[in-house]
């Protein structure tokens, strides 16, 4: 038997090479660490020896920081040290006010909203989801909805279906949008081209109503469903038929003449030439002519009719049968939305309007100047000078004014409920005119602007309890202020070689036009100011894009 070793068992040594363990550190070697799970320290730990602090940087080195700068007094660049302050939406406001909110953050920093419409487990169908959004955009588009109402609407509808990261963009003529899930995904984008534009009010409130349900929570749309109210939209009937609209574009013409101090004879030789403008517009339609010929077709009847009458040598106040026959035709509704995209920064979209209303607003002076030159060559009797007299018949004026918004309104293709409050609100923009400029002696471009400003108020405010469009309450509301008296003047002035009279009647033509926009829609951002506001700071952004940086 062999004896075992005395002593404790780290002094017991083997015998031979074999009793030793090959991992076994060789006799004069410390014995190694514990394995790195044990160790308490982080991996990310600074190791012994090395320090913390940046090397000072070299005097005159373009990376050194001032000597009086200081970290806590730095202006905020880019991200703030203490972070973006957090825009909590509230559903108690219009959907409206919520998403216009929404397009005035950055991407970046908006608020992710909890889809309000419910779908399978597998998400919503983007492809689907983003041509709903472009046909619904396309409708409002066409209907003359400005393109910061456009964009909210289809803001609306995407994240009411769970695709918060989409970003529209409205131009004149083209709808786009844009969906990346997140960085790593490949974006989604898909866009529409907008290329016939119809006034329908009718179908326009339609449109909002579908959106507001598919925005709320009150209502389960799901995309099949959205797309059948949809089609049933757009195959909605006009809410009057032909023969009404020329009606009513007579009556519109003789309530403008009235307006501005015709009489019965007047109102009635105004409406006769603004129905025969009306049928051969019509008529130039149906043979596919752009519509620059159909205003200039549209404006010579009641300019001929004007001409005429001065050979008969009649006792009548024949510029107001020209002036009534031009207010159905100056294009106040393209106008308001031209304005209102550039004030709220759509600079493309806003620029392509103007150059439409410039072509109409071309193609009126054509009509009537033709007609006028000839008058003039066979020495009609037309005198510039009736501006100068003002008629001042307050009752019938305001009956008149109220009259013609309602016209306005029918040939809108509005519904029938809202016809009455845009004949209301228009006679409470001629009283207010009235006060103004008439009563008051004051300026007439003042007198528009606050008109304007009060219509456009009262129709913002209109449209929120109703949860709609403004446009039903606001565009035939401010018939009675066009400038068709000054329009009129101007061309007769030019075709009576009076070429800087006509200019300068153009002109304030021109300014009286621009009064309306602008005052329409400051109304609308003063009913919106004094409205809870859906930011969790109590105001609305406004839009960052001409900072100066």
């Amino acid at each position: 038997m062999v004896a075992e070793p005395e002593g404790p068992p780290e002094d017991r040594k083997p015998q031979s090479d074999e009793a030793r363990s090959a991992f076994a550190p060789p006799e004069g070697v410390d014995q190694p660490g514990p394995p790195e799970e044990d160790h308490p320290s982080s991996e990310f730990s600074v190791p012994e020896g090395l320090s913390t602090e940046a090397p000072a940087e070299p005097e005159g080195s373009a990376f050194a920081p001032p000597s009086t700068y200081r970290a806590k007094s730095s202006p905020p660049a880019y991200t703030p040290a203490h972070g973006f302050p957090l825009v909590q939406l509230s559903k108690d406001v219009p959907w409206q006010d919520r998403m216009r909110t929404m397009l005035r953050i950055p991407v970046s920093e908006r608020p992710v909203p909890e889809p309000v419409q419910r779908h399978d487990d597998s998400g919503p169908a983007v492809p689907r989801v983003l041509d709903l959004t472009l046909r619904i955009g396309e409708l409002l588009l066409a209907g003359g909805e400005g393109a910061e109402d456009v964009e909210a609407a289809m803001l609306a509808i995407t994240n009411a279906y769970g695709l918060d990261n989409a970003e529209p963009t409205v131009t004149f003529t083209l709808l786009s949008i844009t969906y990346q899930p997140s960085l790593v995904d490949d974006p989604v984008t898909a866009n529409r081209t907008v290329r016939r534009r119809a006034t329908d009010y009718t179908r326009l409130t339609a449109v909002y109503q579908l959106v507001a349900d598919i925005s709320g929570d009150d209502h389960e749309v799901r995309l099949d469903e959205a797309y059948r109210r949809l089609a049933a939209i757009r195959r909605n009937r006009h809410p009057y038929p032909g023969w009404v609209l020329t009606l009513a574009a007579g009556t519109l013409a003789g309530a403008a003449s009235v307006l501005v101090g015709g009489g019965p004879l007047v109102f009635l030789a105004a409406a006769v030439g603004a129905m025969l403008g009306d049928r051969l517009a019509w008529l130039c339609a149906g043979r596919g002519l752009p519509e620059f010929y159909q205003f200039v077709v549209a404006a010579m009847p009641p300019a001929a009719i004007g001409v005429a009458l001065s050979a008969l040598h009649l006792d009548l106040r024949l510029s107001a049968v020209i002036t009534g026959g031009l207010f159905a035709l100056i294009p106040g509704r393209a106008l308001v939305a031209a304005v209102q995209d550039g004030l709220t920064g759509f600079y493309i979209t806003a620029s392509a309007r103007l150059l439409e209303v410039a072509y109409f607003f071309v193609a009126i002076v054509v009509g009537v100047l033709t007609v006028l030159y000839v008058g003039v060559q066979f020495e009609a009797k037309l005198s510039p000078e009736g501006a100068l007299i003002s008629v001042e018949r307050p009752v019938t004026q305001i009956l008149a004014a109220m009259v013609l918004s309602l016209t306005f309104a029918v040939l809108l293709q509005q519904d029938r409920s809202t016809v009455l409050v845009a004949a209301a609100n228009g006679g409470v923009a001629w009283v207010i005119y009235g006060a103004v400029a008439l009563a008051g002696n004051g300026s007439a471009v003042l007198a528009t602007a606050v008109a304007a400003g009060l219509v456009g108020l009262f129709g913002q405010l209109l449209a929120r309890i109703q949860h709609t469009s403004s446009l039903p309450y606001v565009t035939a509301a401010i018939g009675p202020l066009l400038p068709g008296s000054a329009m009129y003047f101007g061309v007769l002035h030019i075709a009576q070689n009076n070429i800087d009279a006509g200019f300068a009647s153009l002109a304030r033509a021109a300014a009286l036009a621009l009064a309306i926009a602008i005052g329409v829609n400051l109304g609308g951002e003063i009913a919106r100011m004094f409205l809870r506001s859906p930011a969790a700071a109590g105001r609305r952004r406004a839009a960052k894009r001409t900072r100066g940086f």
